[in-house]
């Protein structure tokens, strides 16, 4: 601490980034302040919930980085976060992400779903309210206005063609003043003027009854219902028709939640609810998410942002480019307010169970590390092998922190060095490949090493631990009954058996990494044995290299899916119907 006090008596009086470290040398959380000498000491300082105490216990060193501005602070926190993901900095782990229509800008655009937000020059729509409205809105629009559907262009009219919902541009000439006309009208559509095309169907479905055509008029009238099921699920309030987000957030105890109303054409279509810890002062982290909000998750930026008391709007301006208020009356102010609302409530309703569960979790990994005499395992890795039937041996390792699963770090495995189903060599092959690289890249290694099996696997991971890599990382085996449910515990040099309560949290936790890791490395399993029987019943079939293969694989994922496709599916992946008809055959052979 010596070190750290040093550090913390000459800190500067500016704004800047300042790097939490932890004993390994890795960056555990990442911060911005008006005033770096303030906001660092009062870590060290004064009393803290509990998961600050834990933050600061893991601190064994800092850096820090002076900026100009508050601003500059601002924009070098969400780099310097994006850069080395800490693990405290959780509000920005949330990959939620919402649907949008998009009309690609190529010479022939296509009308697309999507949950990403590329700077590609196409034309955005949304954020929908789910993703059923955005499909079922997108069939709509694929029923009214023919544009072209496939990724890439075909050498033959497709089955979307056919059905009058592609004008075939892959072998047809259409103008470009015919897709103009027809991107204008999804444009009016989605922007509000749904109900023009609705009352322009309706003419046509009067006219077409009193010419007697009544099936050209069902076929209207259908539609029209459609757009009416389909776009009232996007209906809520406001008097103009800007587009704007709506910002607002409660605290308690460590604990934030923040509210984002999506107001589309007057409408409120939807909101994002995020509930996380924080670490820092509430309305610097309001900014800070704001900021990774749009510039790293990719929402699509309204014409106007309403923010809280408290928030710097002029910030947000700056930030973003983009007209940021904090209204004091008014409509506006009610939809503020509305938010707040929400997310006290949603605080209220989520906290406790919140609370509960990181206490319990935490625990069951601090007993757990008590039963095992080693310190506390906030990080645990667990390996499984899995060769079902003697084929395509593969394994797996799932990551555990603070006893929750951390599916971003987890690995996959085939098996390279061994012939044969062999538990041990494999074994010892993927710690020797995880640990090694882990040494390499300069990586925090882990609390804990679980692997499935007894006495033999363990010896097996120990030996290249330590004998090949140097390394003494506590490594634990978990042994299986007859049923093949977590059954014991066995861990040290010599291996020795570790009683466990069977309704104990840390026996309960053990249970959910030894299902999770099985679970892991049997959809690989099945993943790899999948591909290995998709290209050798390919390989079969002439006029199928491997080009068509690579290509086919892409389209349909998977051999299952692959003979679950007509023959018509088959040709529109771009196979020519000679050979598409031979493909079908094999599929469907006996053999």
């Amino acid at each position: 601490m010596g070190t750290l006090k040093q550090k913390l008596a000459i800190l500067p009086d500016q704004p800047g980034c300042y790097l939490m470290k932890n004993e390994h040398g890795k960056i555990i959380y990442v911060g911005k302040a008006k005033v770096l000498k303030n906001r660092v000491r009062s870590y060290f300082t004064g009393s803290h919930d509990g998961k600050t105490q834990r933050l600061v216990s893991e601190i064994t060193d800092f850096e820090y980085i002076v900026t100009s501005t508050e601003m500059e602070a601002l924009v070098l926190e969400m780099n310097l976060i994006k850069k080395h993901d800490p693990r405290y900095n959780v509000m920005l782990k949330d990959d939620k992400s919402y649907p949008y229509l998009k009309i690609t800008a190529e010479k022939h655009p296509r009308l697309v779903y999507t949950r990403k937000v590329l700077k590609d020059r196409g034309k955005y729509f949304g954020p929908f309210v789910n993703a059923f409205a955005a499909q079922e809105t997108k069939k709509l629009l694929d029923r009214l206005y023919p544009l072209r559907k496939c990724d890439t262009m075909p050498k033959k009219v497709c089955l979307y063609y056919h059905i009058g919902q592609c004008l075939g541009p892959c072998v047809y000439d259409v103008p470009d003043e015919e897709n103009e006309k027809m991107v204008q009208s999804i444009l009016r559509f989605l922007s509000g003027g749904f109900e023009e095309v609705k009352s322009d169907l309706t003419e046509k479905m009067l006219a077409a009854s009193e010419d007697l055509n009544f099936e050209r008029a069902k076929e209207l009238r259908d539609q029209i219902q459609h757009i009416e099921a389909v776009m009232e699920k996007q209906k809520m309030m406001t008097a103009d028709l800007v587009d704007r987000d709506v910002f607002a957030y409660d605290f308690d105890k460590g604990w934030m939640c923040v509210q984002v109303f999506f107001v589309r054409q007057g409408k409120v279509i939807a909101r994002d609810v995020s509930v996380f810890p924080f670490y820092g002062e509430a309305e610097e982290d309001m900014l800070t998410f704001i900021g990774q909000f749009y510039l790293q998750k990719n929402h699509l930026l309204p014409k106007e942002i309403l923010l809280p008391a408290g928030v710097d709007a002029d910030m947000v301006k700056q930030l973003l480019n983009v007209k940021a208020l904090q209204p004091k009356k008014g409509q506006k102010k009610e939809l503020v307010d509305l938010a707040k609302r929400n997310a006290t409530l949603a605080l209220n309703e989520k906290f406790s169970l919140i609370e509960q569960d990181e206490a319990r979790t935490i625990k069951a990994v601090e007993q757990l590390g008590e039963q095992l005499g080693i310190p506390a395992p906030y990080r645990i890795e667990a390996f499984d092998n899995s060769n079902i039937q003697g084929t395509n041996p593969v394994s797996a390792m799932v990551v555990f922190q603070d006893g929750k699963p951390y599916k971003k770090e987890y690995r996959k495995y085939k098996i390279k060095t061994v012939e044969g189903p062999d538990d041990y060599a494999s074994m010892k092959e993927v710690v020797r490949r995880r640990y090694a690289r882990m040494l390499k890249e300069g990586l925090e290694p882990p609390g804990l090493i679980i692997i499935d099996g007894g006495k033999g696997q363990i010896k097996a991971a120990q030996d290249v631990l330590e004998n090949e890599l140097n390394l003494f990382i506590p490594v634990a085996g978990l042994a299986k009954d007859d049923k093949h449910r977590t059954s014991q515990l066995w861990t040290g040099d010599p291996p020795e058996y570790v009683p466990l309560a069977r309704n104990s949290q840390p026996f309960y936790l053990l249970q959910r990494i030894q299902d999770e890791v099985h679970r892991f490395a049997l959809s690989f399993h099945r993943q790899v044995r999948s591909k290995g029987m998709f290209e050798s019943k390919l390989d079969e079939i002439a006029g199928v290299g491997e080009k068509r293969k690579k290509a086919l694989m892409r389209h349909f994922g998977s051999l299952k899916k692959m003979k679950e496709a007509s023959l018509e599916e088959i040709v529109a992946a771009g196979v020519p119907r000679p050979t598409a008809e031979l493909i079908v055959a094999a599929l469907n052979s006996e053999e």
